[in-house]
C-alpha cells in the first residue's frame, strides 16, 4: 500500500514535460496511445488534491477565458497543457473550464504565463 501511495505521489507531481515524456513510452513501448496515458494522471492529481487541499500545496488552472485570439489559445493549450487539437479547441469552446488539477504552484504559474501570453484569460485556484 505505501508503495502505490508513493506512486500517486509521484505521478502527482509529474510536469508537463515529464507527462508528455511519459505518454511517449507509453505509445512507444507498451502500445498505449498518448491520450489515454494522459487521463490516469489528471485522475490521479484531481484524486490526491483533496487530501493536500488543507495545506495548498496543489493548484488548479482554470481557463476562464480564450480571449479574442482563440486560435492561439488553442495551440497554446494544446502545447502547454500536453492535449490534442480537438481537445485543446473544445477547452476553449467550454470556457469556463478547468485546465488543470492538483497541479505544483510553480507548474500552475509556468501554465498560466504561457496561456496568458496568448490572450486567455486564466485563474488559479
Amino acid at each position: 500500500m505505501a508503495d502505490l501511495k508513493k506512486f500517486a505521489e509521484e505521478l502527482v507531481n509529474l510536469t508537463v514535460k515529464d507527462v508528455q515524456e511519459l505518454a511517449e513510452i507509453l505509445k512507444e513501448e507498451h502500445g498505449i496511445e498518448p491520450a489515454a496515458a494522459a487521463a490516469p494522471v489528471m485522475v490521479a492529481g484531481a484524486a490526491a488534491g483533496g487530501e493536500a487541499a488543507e495545506e495548498k500545496t496543489e493548484f488548479d488552472v482554470i481557463l476562464k477565458s480564450a480571449g479574442a485570439a482563440k486560435l492561439k489559445v488553442v495551440k497554446a493549450l494544446k502545447s502547454a497543457a500536453g492535449l490534442g487539437l480537438k481537445e485543446a479547441k473544445e477547452l476553449a469552446d467550454s470556457a469556463p473550464a478547468p485546465i488543470k488539477e492538483g497541479i505544483s504552484k510553480e507548474e500552475a504559474e509556468a501554465l498560466k504565463d504561457a496561456l496568458a501570453a496568448e490572450g486567455a484569460e486564466i485563474e488559479i485556484k
